[in-house]
């Protein structure tokens, strides 16, 4: 497990660069950003990666239980 303070600042990093990602329009923009990290901490660029991963991640999971919630409230409306 990383460093606490390793692992805080990945999670801000990441925050920023979601944010930035989504303003820009670059999907992979954290890619670029772990690319950057890597040159100089292994540690911070995969606790990076995981940090965007898992809300990338967390953020699909309720995009879809939303689109299943429309569907079903849909489906109950027309019945």
């Amino acid at each position: 497990m990383a460093d606490p303070v390793v692992v805080e600042m990945a999670n801000r990093l990441a925050e920023e660069c979601l944010a930035v990602q989504g303003e820009v329009g670059d999907d992979r923009l954290f890619m670029q950003v772990g690319d950057v990290l890597g040159a100089s901490s292994q540690t911070l660029e995969e606790a990076f990666l995981t940090a965007v991963r898992t809300r990338m991640a967390n953020d699909a999971g309720r995009r879809f239980l939303a689109q299943k919630l429309k569907a079903h409230q849909a489906a109950a409306k027309s019945e």
